[in-house]
């Protein structure tokens, strides 16, 4: 598990994505601090790294990178961290579309494809 404050190339999601998933990374992005913590088999486990490290949980959201993948495919609105009635999220998904919009400028800025 890694927090990635500057940038991760697609070369490094790639073999991420090997060691673990075989074609998926999994993901949690900081919307507030403008992080992504990657590589773990669970979203949990990425958030509660970020959890650790000074983020707060409200701010978290789970996704996944498929490296091989290129435009919408590449990334996946989907984890069980994303279940928030309290937020107003009811699914795995992230509904809210200033979130999710967040999430991809997050993304664009720290994965170089």
């Amino acid at each position: 598990m890694k927090i990635i404050t500057e940038t991760l190339s697609s070369d490094e999601l790639k073999q991420m994505a090997v060691a673990t998933f075989g074609n998926m990374v999994k993901a949690v992005v900081d919307v507030d601090k403008e992080l992504i913590a990657v590589d773990a088999e669970l979203h949990s486990d990425l958030e509660a790294l970020l959890l650790v490290d000074g983020s707060k949980q409200k701010n978290l959201w789970g996704i996944n990178f498929y490296p091989e993948m290129r435009g919408d495919e590449f990334i996946e609105f989907d984890s069980m961290i994303n279940m928030r009635p309290s937020q107003g999220n009811r699914t795995r998904g992230i509904e809210n579309q200033e979130i999710r919009k967040k999430v991809m400028e997050i993304v664009t800025k720290r994965i170089k494809r």
